[in-house]
């Protein structure tokens, strides 16, 4: 399930988000899920900022921009030098709330640098 033609964010590739539907390890819920009751964790140390989650997301959960510095002192050595290569572009989730599990951004992403975890609504964060 997408959302309507009319609401779908001018970023959606409907290309990619087809192919990525169709992969057979898509996790999630298919788009089923209650809002905020998954939330996209994207791993810095991997993330190379192609912005395929960008392109696949019909909830637009992403951005794709230069790493904040605090993540960037974070990583480990080989982290930061595989961010620099890549001009410290990574993806944030700052629409995470609109998440839907649809699995479409960690199938679609290059790296395997994003992964679904349910969110815990008792403690306020994820739950693993």
């Amino acid at each position: 399930m997408t959302p309507p033609e009319a609401e779908a964010p001018p970023s959606l590739d409907r290309e990619k988000a087809r192919r990525a539907a169709a992969d057979p390890k898509r996790p999630g819920e298919k788009c089923g899920a209650a809002t905020a009751a998954w939330r996209p964790v994207v791993d810095r140390s991997h993330c190379e900022g192609k912005r395929d989650c960008v392109d696949v997301c019909p909830y637009s959960v992403f951005e794709v921009r230069r790493m904040d510095d605090a993540d960037y002192q974070a990583l480990g050595f080989w982290g930061r030098l595989r961010a620099s290569a890549h001009e410290r572009r990574t993806a944030y989730t700052p629409g995470q709330d609109a998440c839907r599990a649809c699995g479409l951004c960690v199938v679609a992403c290059p790296e395997d640098a994003i992964r679904l975890v349910r969110s815990d609504p008792d403690r306020g964060e994820a739950g693993e």
